[in-house]
């Protein structure tokens, strides 16, 4: 059906094929950790809007520095705790600020997606050429530091121009997470390229810093999204995306949160504890057609 957006049809999921995951699970779960680089004098994300654009801004700015310095460690060992390996959303300034990062996640393979240089930067208004030179120095750049071409990709606040999805097909990514409007994978109208489920709602950086939510609030909406998505599952497959952020999720007062939510997932039957890739990889075996062509 045309829809105003062209790169995507409408498509209601009550008019889909049903499909399953591996072993006939009913919910693919994963975790998109967000592992971001943020330039020292330029406003982003803040905690304090009053100092924001202060140079330097040492409230905000050593706010979401806590995430690589201290606040990762304590998130990997909780996804270790229970057997969840990371979707790295990763911005390619890591690769060289912080590479004790990469090798752990290589030591845990996780799957890598490109998330941006850094999350200072937004592409939004880049022209074509800029905008190529841009997305392949971020792709080579992560491609050098784990050896793996990533497949997927997450713009910096979610953002894109009209040709991110082309471009990106050109240097052979599969899948972008900006478009939240679904809780399945479909096909873009952009060849080789799929949309996958993401959440602006299922978000610690939101819940925590917008909503002023607490911890056992994050616990019940996880409980909650997981148990409709399973009830929602007995026609086809979904997916459950948790979006986390260092920053935020690794604080020391939330840690015990982010046990029980992922306790309870993990536990919950019928879901399938994976990475986006893997979900992505799944879903283009079981719609071959759909493959990406060269």
């Amino acid at each position: 059906m045309p829809s105003d957006n062209e790169l995507y049809d409408y498509s209601p999921i009550t008019e889909r094929a049903p499909f399953s995951w591996p072993g006939d699970a009913r919910v693919a779960f994963y975790v998109g950790l967000n592992i971001e680089h943020f330039r020292l004098g330029t406003p982003s994300t803040s905690l304090n809007e009053a100092t924001a654009a202060l140079v330097p801004d040492p409230l905000n700015h050593g706010w979401r520095e806590y995430g690589v310095r201290v606040g990762i460690w304590r998130v990997m060992q909780a996804l270790d705790r229970h057997g969840v390996r990371a979707s790295a959303l990763l911005n390619s300034a890591v690769c060289e600020h912080y590479p004790q990062i990469i090798e752990a996640g290589l030591a845990r393979d996780w799957a890598w997606l490109a998330h941006g240089r850094d999350n200072s930067t937004l592409q939004a208004g880049m022209a074509e050429d800029d905008e190529r030179a841009y997305l392949t120095d971020v792709v080579e750049t992560i491609e050098k530091a784990t050896g793996r071409r990533p497949r997927g990709w997450l713009g910096p606040a979610l953002t894109e121009t009209f040709r991110t999805p082309a471009l990106l097909a050109e240097l052979g990514l599969e899948y972008v997470l900006d478009w939240t409007n679904d809780d399945q994978p479909y096909p873009l109208n952009v060849p080789g390229m799929l949309s996958v489920p993401y959440s602006v709602e299922l978000n610690d950086l939101g819940l925590f810093t917008m909503h002023g939510m607490t911890g056992p609030d994050f616990v019940q909406l996880v409980k909650d999204q997981v148990d409709q998505l399973y009830a929602d599952s007995a026609v086809s497959g979904r997916v459950l995306a948790l979006a986390l952020h260092p920053f935020v999720i690794g604080q020391p007062f939330r840690t015990k949160y982010l046990e029980q939510a992922l306790d309870y997932v993990t536990n919950h039957p019928g879901v399938w504890s994976a990475t986006s890739d893997e979900i992505v990889e799944h879903y283009l075996r079981i719609n071959s057609h759909r493959r990406p062509t060269t």
